[in-house]
């Protein structure tokens, strides 16, 4: 049984007649080329010619990224909504998926459902693309006879979650990628341009103004040094992205860095308290016992700092407090959440309350982020403009000076 799953799916091309003689011609992906026959015989297709399908020399599979899986998650709640069972979903699923290395996630999960085990265990051979909160809840829709319903609360969570992300992204990736631009510029200038003027400039026999000085010692110091300087800037970035791969110190003390950063701060922790709302709800609603559901929400924050409070508020509402005085304890939500978990408590509506709390801080973060690109727009131009701006002039003062003394 485990080698029939691991068996690798082909491609092949087909021609036909369907029921009604008609000319039909396409692609079905199976384990081999009888296994096609008999597919398409099922789907009452009388084949004339079926073949594999050749790859391209220089085939390149795209990563699966986790929008990917929120597509792929809001496609299957579809049509097991419209009743089509869950095997034939997959198929379905997998032949609209342009992404190779998805369509293979698909099909392999599918192959170990037909295998014999259940949606929740097949998707957990998989924890790179489903985490142990996805899991779950799929694992609780099975059991309580809902997957439908617990696959589109799972696809709503997963594209709130995404779209949430893409617009701290947004927020953060703009400047920095403005800035590495003009890092770049100002180098081939310094580098390519500036000695060039700086040649010119040995011939007037005067005195630099000391601005143009200032970028001539800048650039002749970058000439001479530009090789260790880029490496030593190569070997931090490096340094960086491994650093936070692999230790957990270090990512544990940027989630502290992240909430303290002046405007940025602000931002993403609006986002982990819509994140944790979201989550909480979401577990919750789904049947999940309130100590499991915090357990996950805990791991969904994505931060050590509110990791580690939603720790404590797990063990604290193990012990018989109320989830709204553990929430206050931990002195980190906003007196808003706080509110209305408590009159969640009180009405039993505590998946509800989080709900609206977790759209009411999607909605902050939104705008929080539109606000900030209208006001980083100019400021991005202004620092532009004296960085470049700055170089012109100083390049160009000693001539305007010779044109003065001539005159």
């Amino acid at each position: 049984m485990a080698k029939a799953v691991t068996e690798q799916l082909l491609d092949f091309k087909y021609t036909g007649t369907n029921r009604r003689g008609q000319k039909v011609s396409g692609e079905v992906t199976s384990k081999s080329i009888e296994l096609a026959r008999a597919q398409l015989r099922k789907q009452g297709i009388a084949i004339e010619n079926i073949k594999p399908k050749g790859k391209p020399l220089f085939q390149r599979k795209k990563a699966i990224k986790a929008l990917d899986i929120a597509i792929f998650v809001r496609q299957l709640a579809t049509m097991m909504k419209a009743g089509v069972p869950l095997t034939q979903s997959f198929e379905i699923v997998a032949d609209s998926l342009d992404n190779l290395s998805m369509k293979e996630l698909v099909l392999k999960v599918k192959a170990d459902i037909e295998a014999g085990s259940n949606f929740a265990n097949s998707l957990r051979k998989h924890p790179k693309y489903f985490d142990d909160l996805f899991c779950s809840l799929v694992e609780s829709g099975e059991q309580s006879g809902a997957l439908e319903t617990m696959l589109e609360r799972v696809a709503t969570y997963k594209e709130k979650s995404e779209l949430l992300k893409a617009k701290i992204k947004k927020a953060m990736k703009y400047p920095i990628a403005v800035i590495i631009v003009a890092i770049i510029v100002t180098a081939i200038l310094l580098i390519k341009v500036v000695p060039v003027f700086a040649a010119m400039f040995e011939g007037f026999g005067a005195e630099l103004p000391a601005f143009t000085q200032l970028v001539v010692n800048m650039s002749n110091w970058l000439v001479a040094y530009y090789i260790p300087v880029f490496l030593i800037l190569g070997g931090i970035v490096i340094a960086f992205s491994q650093a936070k791969t692999h230790s957990k110190k270090f990512r544990d003390f940027l989630d502290r860095v992240a909430l303290k950063l002046p405007i940025f701060g602000d931002i993403v922790y609006k986002a982990i308290i819509a994140r944790f709302c979201r989550t909480l709800s979401t577990t919750f609603a789904a049947g999940v016992p309130l100590i499991d559901a915090l357990d996950s929400t805990a791991g969904a924050t994505n931060n050590i700092v509110f990791y580690n409070a939603t720790q404590r508020i797990k063990d604290d509402v193990s012990t018989g407090q109320q989830l709204q005085f553990a929430i206050r304890t931990t002195n980190l939500f906003p007196s808003m959440v706080i509110q209305m978990v408590g009159i969640g408590e009180e009405a039993g509506s505590l998946e509800e309350m989080l709900d609206n709390c977790a759209t009411y801080y999607e909605n902050e973060v939104d705008n929080a982020v539109d606000g900030l690109t209208s006001l980083m727009e100019p400021m991005i131009m202004a620092f532009l403009g004296v960085v470049i701006g700055g170089l012109v002039i100083a390049m160009y003062l000693p001539i305007f000076m010779m044109g003065d003394i001539i005159g």
